[in-house]
């Protein structure tokens, strides 16, 4: 009887140390978007600093300092930032499938997140996992694009957005795990 009961015990302790593992063992994707570099620097920190897998988003159309002249509205990036059905396609697909938190990174354009951003988020499936937004931006912040991306990110627990263009790796990691 006390073998039985102490087999019983040790496989208790034996499954809730498993269960635990695999509740801490979570992976974490940074996925990004930069057209100039400054949001591919914050991505890269981002990563390093979580132990992240990053992949980038790439457009099929390059852009360029014309295509971002937002005093332009003939640009490619005013034109796309004012057609809500706008959805630039990407060169190569992202599989998001082993990961549990998705971190997107991007700029902000005219207070929201670039149309590619929005691409990416309606080819994934969502479901079960943790959506984080950080932006770079040149004075309008985060504002609501965190929020819109998640209504395009169908399934996903969204846990929250934030500006980062001044901050650190190290910044992102402790914002990012105080959201988890």
């Amino acid at each position: 009887m006390k073998k039985l009961i102490l087999t019983l015990l040790l496989g208790a302790f034996v499954m809730a140390g498993t269960a635990v593992a695999q509740a801490t063992n979570t992976k974490t994707a940074v996925v990004y978007f930069s057209a100039t570099g400054t949001t591919e620097r914050m991505a890269k920190d981002t990563a390093s600093a979580m132990g992240a897998d990053i992949f980038e988003i790439e457009p099929v159309h390059k852009y360029t300092s014309a295509d971002l002249n937002w005093n332009d509205r003939k640009s490619l990036s005013s034109i796309e930032c004012n057609d809500p059905k706008s959805r630039p396609a990407i060169t190569h697909p992202i599989d998001i499938s082993a990961y549990d938190t998705v971190i997107l990174c991007y700029p902000i354009w005219w207070a929201y997140a670039p149309k590619i951003m929005y691409t990416f988020a309606e080819s994934q499936n969502w479901s079960g996992k943790n959506l984080i937004t950080l932006c770079t931006s040149g004075g309008s912040g985060l504002g609501r694009s965190g929020s819109d991306l998640a209504k395009y990110a169908k399934g996903a627990a969204f846990k929250g957005g934030k500006d980062f263009t001044r901050g650190s790796g190290d910044d992102v990691k402790k914002y990012v795990e105080g959201l988890k």
